[in-house]
């Protein structure tokens, strides 16, 4: 897998909460966000996913390091996969720990966005 540009636009969030780092791999925008997702921490990852200047969206969150996820961010998810969907890109989801992933199965998240293993499979599907 070829690699492209990498910038890491890391914003602290609340301090020991929420990080969200930013890379660009093969023009697709990577979120590796680390932490809990939640109420107090959703504006947080909403604003690292804001695509309104992006023409074609393709993005994939890494949720390998999200320890916790709650209702906001799930609704997160959806808005961003509707708002992806809608200017013709696409959302894809990369390792989920194990809370997460019963999380995202308990509530149908799974069958509406991509869910792979691995980074790498979700970069390269």
């Amino acid at each position: 897998m070829a690699h492209g540009r990498s910038t890491d636009t890391a914003q602290a969030g609340q301090p020991g909460r929420l990080t969200v780092r930013a890379t660009t791999t093969d023009d697709i925008r990577v979120l590796t966000v680390s932490g809990e997702i939640d109420h107090h921490t959703g504006d947080h990852l909403r604003q690292a996913l804001d695509v309104s200047d992006t023409a074609r969206p393709r993005i994939v969150i890494d949720l390998s390091r999200v320890t916790f996820m709650d209702s906001s961010g799930i609704n997160i998810l959806i808005v961003t996969y509707q708002t992806v969907t809608e200017a013709d890109g696409w959302l894809r989801l990369a390792a989920p720990t194990d809370p997460v992933l019963r999380i995202l199965q308990l509530v149908g998240i799974h069958d509406l966005i991509e869910c792979h293993p691995t980074l790498g499979q979700a970069l390269a599907a």
